[in-house]
């Protein structure tokens, strides 16, 4: 099956209040992460993660989906149009 690269970037507020949720999802989805960079903004109270992925849409979507159903996370996702075999 075809897969596409993506970036899935999320900003947490309140991290302490929902980052151990939103491990929880990425530990689900480790087999398509292929690079992971957290920013975390202590006196903001912000944390800004970038997550690199190989998958399908439909698995991309279901991810960043269910990220994006966490209270205080905001996701945003950009996937490639051209299609890899990998």
């Amino acid at each position: 099956m075809k897969k596409r690269i993506a970036v899935i970037s999320a900003i947490l507020e309140n991290p302490d209040k929902v980052q151990h949720e939103f491990n929880k999802i990425v530990a689900n989805y480790r087999h398509m992460i292929r690079g992971r960079m957290g920013i975390p903004f202590q006196d903001e109270d912000i944390s800004v993660i970038a997550i690199t992925v190989v998958g399908t849409l439909d698995e991309i979507n279901s991810f960043t989906g269910k990220l994006g159903n966490l209270d205080n996370c905001i996701v945003k996702t950009s996937i490639s149009k051209k299609e890899v075999d990998i």
